[in-house]
């Protein structure tokens, strides 16, 4: 910490009982993604919109494993990527430039979440991109989009780009990249994050197992007629989110403080 810092024991003092709320959420879903193994060191990230007027976010700081971030140590930092609350941590600034690209144009857009997981990245890279193939695929497949890949994200140019490609939907591939998710909160954000990584982890094993077998065209129009809606994933995130908040007060107890 910082001489001018705020010591990560008093950060609840300087913040708002809605605030820590959405901090206990990412940080429990930071836990998560490292449970599932799909963190990728120090990389990558999940933000979340700070309750309130100012538009402020929550990242994790910059050198943690996703293992070791908590509800105190996550850095609240604005739309540039600076630190709003010194606690004496920093965040990785070019790696918020995806995030910030979607929070500013997408005020539906409460957590976004960026991951590099092998079965990600693998479908990402090929032509088709995902396949509705099977159920998990068939929540995900009609609300993604995709976006060319222009090297490591350092030019805030390509934010433009990127939001035009996303467009009004809530996933994306990010061609020889990896996968992103946006969601009104943390919850929907991680159950859409969910669906699209266990997608791509069964396209990547049904290509190696064989010839594919596809659904009938009358089964994928149900599934985007039911539940391509952002209200049937807030409904879906409320069920199983609580479970999920379990999960992470089992494997990593110490993450909520």
């Amino acid at each position: 910490m910082s001489e001018a810092g705020v010591a990560l024991e008093d950060i609840r003092e300087q913040i708002s009982a809605e605030e820590w709320a959405v901090r206990q959420d990412l940080a429990a879903a930071y836990r998560l993604v490292s449970h599932y193994g799909w963190d990728d060191m120090v990389f990558t990230h999940l933000s979340a919109r700070v309750p309130g007027p100012a538009e402020h976010f929550l990242l994790n700081p910059f050198g943690f494993l996703f293992s070791e971030v908590t509800a105190s140590n996550l850095v609240k930092i604005d739309v540039e990527g600076k630190v709003v609350i010194d606690s004496g941590y920093g965040v990785n600034t070019a790696g918020f430039t995806i995030h910030s690209a979607v929070h500013m144009a997408r005020s539906d857009a409460s957590a976004v979440m960026h991951l590099h997981t092998d079965s990600g990245v693998a479908v990402s890279c090929t032509q088709e991109g995902l396949l509705p193939i099977n159920q998990h695929a068939m929540f995900v497949y009609h609300d993604l989009a995709y976006h060319e890949w222009e090297g490591v994200a350092l030019d805030l140019g390509e934010r433009e780009r990127l939001v035009a490609d996303l467009n009004t939907k809530h996933l994306m591939l990010l061609r020889n990249h990896g996968t992103l998710a946006l969601g009104a909160s943390v919850a929907s954000c991680f159950m859409r994050m969910y669906y699209l990584e266990r997608s791509c982890q069964i396209q990547v094993n049904a290509n190696a197992a064989g010839t594919l077998h596809m659904p009938k065209q009358e089964a994928v129009d149900m599934m985007q007629n039911t539940f391509n809606n952002p209200a049937s994933w807030e409904g879906m995130a409320g069920a199983a989110w609580p479970s999920m908040r379990r999960l992470a007060d089992k494997i990593a107890p110490g993450y909520a403080d």
